[in-house]
């Protein structure tokens, strides 16, 4: 066999692969992890059942694969957006702008992280912590930085991301259930940061 056509066969299983993995989310975010069922998965994304076995023994190895991979994208989005900021202010208006823009445009991410596998899942706990972790560091060191510099009071921090990465996720809840979400994001990043701020006892520079 040529290189090319080695080449070929491996794009085309990955194309499959790929498939597979977005449907996958899709289905796990509209029935939830009970009612979804691996012939779903694999209607939905029009490959074989046998394709599903290529890559996973059972429904929960693909669940869990699937959760930890988009974690950490929405990890890594959010904290990309806020570490290329200068204020406060700055940092908070673009991490929830991210996090939204993720909500909005790909909410069955969204809808997996927060609600699917709850409970349902006993494997995923581990994996679930590590993610909710990721939020609360990403929260907490933009506020370490600016206490030290006097821009906060004193605080907690550690409680105050806590506290900020339960009411977003919140806030991005509702507003998935919102009829348009998209119409309505705008106030929601506006809103969101001034929570924030207020929260934190943001003084300014």
């Amino acid at each position: 066999m040529s290189y090319r056509s080695t080449e070929r066969t491996r794009k085309k299983k990955d194309a499959k692969r790929s498939a597979m993995m977005q449907a996958a989310v899709r289905v796990f975010a509209e029935k939830g992890y009970h009612a979804a069922t691996i012939r779903d998965i694999v209607q939905a994304a029009d490959v074989a059942v046998g394709t599903f076995y290529f890559y996973f023994p059972d429904k929960e190895t693909l669940f869990v694969y699937l959760y930890e991979e988009t974690a950490d994208f929405l990890s890594r989005t959010i904290d990309q957006a806020l570490r290329g900021r200068a204020t406060l202010p700055m940092k908070v208006q673009a991490a929830v702008q991210a996090y939204i823009n993720i909500a909005v445009y790909e909410p069955a991410v969204v809808h997996m992280l927060l609600v699917g596998g709850v409970g349902a899942v006993p494997s995923l706990l581990d994996q679930r912590n590590r993610f909710r972790e990721s939020l609360v560091d990403i929260w907490q060191s933009p506020l370490d930085e600016v206490m030290e510099k006097g821009h906060i009071t004193q605080q907690n921090t550690r409680r105050s991301a806590e506290a900020i990465t339960g009411a977003v996720d919140e806030v991005i809840l509702h507003l998935l259930d919102e009829p348009d979400p998209k119409e309505e994001s705008e106030s929601a990043v506006k809103d969101l940061t001034e929570f924030v701020l207020r929260a934190v006892a943001y003084r300014g520079i």
